[in-house]
């Protein structure tokens, strides 16, 4: 299969919106500005993936148990769906992460499909060797999944109009460790050069 490339949003959840159970701020902003990534990603053919939190009632994740965070994205819970307005294609592939209860799980590396297939193998399955990243939160899911695509060899490149931060400064200095880290940072306008049609990973 061709070497793609491939969009991933990041947990576009309702209890990472304004208002939600840990809200971030200006995050229900980036839902037009995602929905016109997506359409063109859809047009171009290449994948779509998005992950959620979806976590049980109980987890270590949780200030209930001794964890850093309020409880949130509780599987099948309203605060766990996705963003109203999001446009998710019938063809993208939901990875779902933090169903241990024991396990943080950030990054989207730690999820896996609806057939419990992890997130890399479906990847590579696809031939996908560059991740184009949006979504919640700048300095927490969206930049454990770009530390972890290093890792594993991926190439990767940051929305930065599709993504919000819990902390404006720990966002900043997200952005710039994945700068650090090798990843190019573009808007929309850049996006039809980059990604309309497969680069084998060139950018």
């Amino acid at each position: 299969m061709a070497d793609k490339n491939a969009l991933v949003v990041v947990d576009v959840q309702n209890d990472f919106l304004p208002g939600g159970a840990l809200g971030v701020a200006e995050g229900d902003r980036i839902v037009p500005v995602l929905n016109e990534y997506i359409r063109r990603f859809r047009e171009a053919g290449l994948p779509i993936f998005l992950t959620r939190d979806w976590h049980p009632p109980i987890s270590k994740h949780f200030k209930t148990a001794g964890g850093p965070w309020p409880p949130h994205c509780v599987e099948g819970t309203p605060g766990a769906a996705f963003a109203p307005g999001l446009d998710i294609p019938p063809d993208a592939i939901i990875v779902s992460k933090g169903m241990d209860p024991n396990k943080d799980s950030y990054s989207a590396f730690d999820a896996g499909g609806p057939n419990g297939e992890g997130f890399e193998s479906l990847l590579r399955g696809r031939g996908v060797i560059h991740l184009y990243i949006g979504g919640l939160a700048t300095d927490y899911c969206v930049r454990f999944t770009a530390r972890d695509a290093v890792r594993r060899g991926f190439q990767f490149t940051v929305l930065q109009d599709a993504v919000r931060g819990v902390n404006d400064e720990d966002a900043r200095r997200a952005l710039a460790e994945m700068a650090q880290a090798g990843a190019k940072l573009v808007t929309l306008p850049a996006l039809p050069v980059l990604a309309l049609k497969p680069t084998g990973g060139e950018v």
